[in-house]
């Protein structure tokens, strides 16, 4: 006997069929290696930075119908009920140089967009750097980590998530917005081929995100670049300008008042938002 409550109680929340998605997705000569459903653990990130560590192949994916000790950037948490959402990471080694690196973050974040708009028909936006947004509210978040010369990509994508049960005011769900499809199943399936199409792409140009045309996609996607913002810096430091684009490695530029360019990495900004 078990005191653990059965997938299926929430008829609304359905399991996802680990099977089923090994048998669209693994392929030979595909990027997707393995896809394994767990019901229940700490943080995807986390155990395949640990695969990674001892040797797991590309293309191996992690999808946890509920993250318990999941992580955003700056050690941020992200939660959410069982099954209402997709929580999932993925184990790539892309063979670019390590300063093109950067990108695998908005990447991800692109496909990802693309693949809601088709399937769900919500029109999203990317904010720089790793934020789907419907209007100004968080759909879904990427956190990208390195891990023994792998990148370990995870997202947490708010697909049936109630009013009363977002982590935050400002983020919002997939049901929320009334999505045309709310399935998670076909959902992880576009995602998760739009991430392929995007990384093969951009990896046969050696990563270089302008022949590939990785950034010109990007950027008629950012919800950010355009717009006044304000930058949240280390040390309580605060930078406004306008983001006027992103640079051939992933960095935001902000134009500020007196004219000068600042380009910022991830690791250099703690927020950028709207400015007031």
């Amino acid at each position: 006997m078990t005191d653990s409550p059965s997938p299926y109680t929430d008829l609304e929340r359905p399991p996802l069929s680990q099977a089923a998605l090994n048998r669209a997705l693994v392929r030979p000569g595909g990027l997707w290696t393995s896809v394994v459903v767990t019901e229940r653990t700490g943080s995807t990130n986390a155990d395949l930075a640990q695969l990674a560590r001892e040797g797991a192949r590309e293309g191996a994916v992690l999808i946890a119908e509920l993250q318990v000790a999941g992580r955003g950037r700056l050690g941020r948490t992200w939660t959410a009920p069982p099954r209402s959402g997709l929580t999932f990471s993925m184990l790539l080694r892309p063979p670019v140089p390590a300063a093109r690196q950067g990108w695998v973050t908005l990447l991800v974040a692109l496909a990802a967009a693309s693949a809601v708009r088709r399937v769900a028909d919500v029109e999203v936006r990317l904010k720089w750097p790793n934020d789907l947004l419907v209007g100004e509210r968080k759909l879904a978040g990427v956190l990208a980590e390195r891990a023994e010369g792998a990148v370990v990509v995870g997202m947490g994508l708010n697909v049936s998530v109630r009013a009363e049960e977002l982590p935050v005011p400002t983020a919002t769900s997939l049901t929320l917005e009334k999505a045309g499809g709310v399935d998670r199943d076909p959902l992880m399936r576009a995602v998760l081929r739009e991430v392929e199409s995007h990384y093969r792409e951009w990896v046969a140009a050696g990563g270089d995100a302008d022949s590939s045309g990785l950034r010109a996609a990007y950027l008629a996607a950012s919800a950010t670049v355009g717009r006044q913002v304000r930058v949240e810096l280390p040390g309580e430091r605060v930078l406004r300008g306008t983001a006027t684009g992103v640079d051939t490695a992933g960095h935001l530029v902000v134009r500020t008042a007196d004219g000068a360019e600042q380009t910022l990495s991830v690791g250099d900004v703690v927020h950028v938002r709207p400015a007031e």
